[in-house]
């Protein structure tokens, strides 16, 4: 993300930069390319996994039989020379893969793993390459909220006469990006960002995030065919008990129990929040009541975070919070001024909100950089 790209380069190389909210590792990323020590937390282990990857430091060495590792895994993928494996138990495959291109992934994925085995470093380097070239073959389009998918007859892999062939392509370029070990080092933490005092062991300068907005975008759902692949996921109710779990996360067992979820009262939210809660929740709007509950509880969660954050910085330090406001039937959802609340209420000093630019066609919708400085205690 450009923005965040931009932040970091704000800061010189002696900081230590968090981003409690990982998502794919572009902070962290960032941060060591720059030569800071880093930490993210996430509480998805497939994010973990990736992000761990993506800023791992890898010898020539490793490198080299990466490659040489990848052309075997292929060469055994195209003449089904190994027993693949199962397709995974996604809820209607067919939408996302055609036939022919389930049968090359299953023998790909069998054929990485005859190789190289589950997990190493050469076992990363593929596995990030497999999850490239197994959405490029996918007929999904994820270029809009609503995800949908393509006539299966335009297929690029069914269409082309070296089918696969791409995986070296995809492999070529996660290796090129692995060569350029970056100066600094990050540690990538399976935990909760409600509860950052009880994941993390060290203080922090900078704090640079995109948290999820507060928009009913589900992050699972982007993630289920790589979690699905990579074996993160067995069945669809651990992705709807994973995405409860995550803050903003309303896709499928969730939705059900944010009908039944009321606010516990122990967190600490700005007075003007219940008007727009009731403005949401007006009886005109067939869903209003649960999606108030589900800003409700994204506010009580983001309220839990920014207490536990302060826990962990040095004093001094300075946080910036990349994240957009949102509506429900015409209320506006003003995400940004709720955290600059939320940091004021606990202890932060110099808050500041600025806009960045505009999410889409729809004039109200802004994304902004919320910033502040943790002075100590």
């Amino acid at each position: 993300m450009k923005v965040v790209e931009e932040i970091v380069e704000r800061y010189g190389s002696a900081r230590t930069i968090l981003d409690p909210f990982c998502g794919t590792g572009t902070t962290a990323l960032s941060a060591v390319n720059h030569g800071h020590d880093a930490a993210t937390t996430d509480i998805n282990p497939f994010l973990i996994w990736l992000a761990s990857a993506k800023t791992a430091h890898y010898p020539a060495a490793v490198i080299a039989q990466a490659d040489k590792a990848g052309k075997a895994a292929l060469d055994l993928a195209r003449r089904e020379a190994v027993q693949p494996l199962p397709e995974p138990p996604i809820h209607k495959i067919e939408r996302w893969w055609t036939e022919r291109a389930r049968g090359f992934l299953c023998h790909l994925k069998a054929a990485i793993r005859e190789t190289v085995g589950h997990s190493g470093p050469v076992a990363d380097l593929l596995h990030v390459a497999f999850c490239r070239t197994l959405i490029k073959l996918s007929a999904a389009a994820f270029n809009h909220q609503s995800m949908s998918f393509k006539d299966s007859t335009q297929c690029a892999f069914d269409l082309e006469p070296d089918a696969g062939a791409g995986f070296l392509d995809d492999l070529a370029f996660v290796l090129g990006g692995a060569k350029q070990n970056p100066p600094g080092n990050a540690s990538v933490i399976l935990g909760d960002a409600r509860d950052l005092p009880g994941c993390l062991d060290t203080r922090f300068d900078v704090v640079v995030t995109s948290p999820p907005y507060a928009n009913r975008m589900s992050y699972i759902r982007e993630l289920r065919p790589y979690m699905y692949w990579l074996g993160y996921l067995v069945n669809g109710r651990d992705a709807a008990e994973l995405d409860w779990l995550a803050i903003g996360g309303t896709w499928g067992v969730a939705t059900s129990r944010l009908a039944e979820w009321s606010p516990s009262g122990a967190r600490w939210l700005p007075d003007d929040l219940p008007s727009v809660l009731a403005g949401i929740a007006s009886g005109d709007n067939a869903n209003g009541a649960l999606l108030s509950n589900y800003v409700a509880k994204y506010c009580e969660d983001m309220s839990a975070h920014f207490d536990g954050l302060r826990r962990v910085l040095n004093p001094g330090a300075r946080v910036h919070y990349i994240v957009g406001n949102s509506t429900f039937y015409g209320v506006l959802v003003s995400t940004e001024q709720v955290y600059a609340a939320m940091l004021r209420k606990y202890g932060f000093t110099d808050v500041e909100v600025l806009p960045i630019r505009k999410r889409n066609s729809k004039k109200e919708l802004i994304e902004f950089d919320v910033s502040a400085t943790w002075p100590g205690a």
